[in-house]
Parts: structure tokens; C-alpha cells; sequence
């Protein structure tokens, strides 16, 4: 029997799914007894996650420099979070209930067809929306999106609006009057969810 191993399969996430997995982790790691003594503090890879967070935002000014600084947070923080999967798959053992504990993927990534409903709302100003998902079960984080939809139903590219812990999120500094789409994906130990089906809006 082939001996189940942690996969490095968030290495190939983009930045914001990243942040979004690692979040994850953290919250699964934090106070989970069979994983008490990382070889990494939860405390130090949390710091981590904290300066890539800061560094994406910076990073949207489109700099030369803020974008070469997101890169080198980036790098830090996968190694923070390859630390404490190599610790995971030392302790584990080969045990895939354990490994699926810390948050980290076993074996191979499992995609989860699920897809689950949810809303948008009208926001608390002009301009903004409230996500308000139908809670996954398992999840850690959630992935949120939303594109343009122009007169002629033409769609613009999917744009990541963050990323959020809490089944619901407000998204602000969207055009009054324009038509939106919007969607999300769930971060569970078993995987990251499909995309559920858009919900389509004009933001008032």
C-alpha cells in the first residue's frame, strides 16, 4: 500500500487562494492536540500570512517595487507553511485522517463538486453588496468573486474580491447602476470546492 504523504499542492495556488488555504491551516492547527509541538510556531507562520496579506493589498498600486516585495512575501510565507506540512507528514505518519486534520491535502488534491447556494443583497452604501453563502460544512475559508456584465450580456474576466472566514462578506466600490456577477468557492479539508453557479445583480 502506497504510504499516504501531505501534498505541497498550495504551491500552485494563486496568491489570494493561498492566503485563503493558510488561513485554513492555521485555524485547523490551532489547538488540535495531535499536532502540539510544530516545528514552526503557529505564531510565526500566522506573521507570515499577516505581512503577504499587506503586501497583496500594497501590491494593487501596480509598483515596481510593492509587486517585488508581494514576491518575496510570498516566498517566505510557502516556506513558513512547508514547514509545518513537512511536520504534519512526519507526525501523521502516513495517516490520512490526521494529515486531512491539520488542513493540508493527503495524497492527492480531492475536488469537491458540491456547490452550494447563496445571495447577494444589496449592500450597506450605494455601490456595495453583502455575499450571504449557505454555509459549507468543513470550511475554513471562502473564495469570493465577482466580474462585469455589460448591456450587451458581454462578461468581464472573474476578479477576486478576498477571501473571508465568515459565511458572509461585503464587497464595496462597485459601480452604481452596472450589472455584476458574482460567485464563490469553499476551502474544506477535503479540497477547494468548484465555483458555485453565479448570481447575477445590478448594484444599486
Amino acid at each position: 500500500m502506497r504510504n499516504i504523504k501531505v501534498v505541497l499542492d498550495f504551491t500552485k495556488l494563486s496568491i489570494p487562494e493561498k492566503i485563503a488555504f493558510y488561513l485554513n491551516v492555521l485555524a485547523c492547527l490551532t489547538n488540535n492536540t495531535s499536532f502540539s509541538n510544530p516545528d514552526i510556531s503557529l505564531e510565526e507562520a500566522k506573521a507570515a500570512l499577516n505581512d503577504l496579506e499587506a503586501a497583496l493589498l500594497a501590491s494593487h498600486d501596480g509598483a515596481h517595487s510593492t509587486t517585488a516585495i508581494l514576491h518575496e512575501k510570498v516566498k517566505i510565507a510557502d516556506k513558513a507553511f512547508h514547514i509545518l506540512a513537512n511536520y504534519v507528514d512526519r507526525v501523521a505518519d502516513g495517516n490520512t485522517a490526521l494529515i486531512l486534520s491539520s488542513g493540508f491535502h493527503a495524497a492527492q488534491p480531492i475536488q469537491v463538486h458540491q456547490k452550494a447556494e447563496f445571495s447577494v443583497v444589496d449592500g450597506a452604501h450605494s455601490g456595495s453588496v453583502k455575499y450571504i453563502i449557505k454555509k459549507v460544512p468543513r470550511t475554513g475559508a471562502y473564495i469570493l468573486q465577482y466580474r462585469t456584465v455589460d448591456a450587451s450580456g458581454v462578461v468581464g474576466e472573474w476578479i477576486t474580491a478576498g477571501h473571508s472566514t465568515s459565511a458572509t462578506f461585503e464587497l464595496s466600490g462597485l459601480t452604481a447602476g452596472a450589472t455584476y456577477e458574482f460567485r464563490f468557492a469553499a476551502v474544506t479539508p477535503d479540497g477547494t470546492t468548484d465555483f458555485c453557479a453565479p448570481v447575477t445583480k445590478i448594484v444599486i
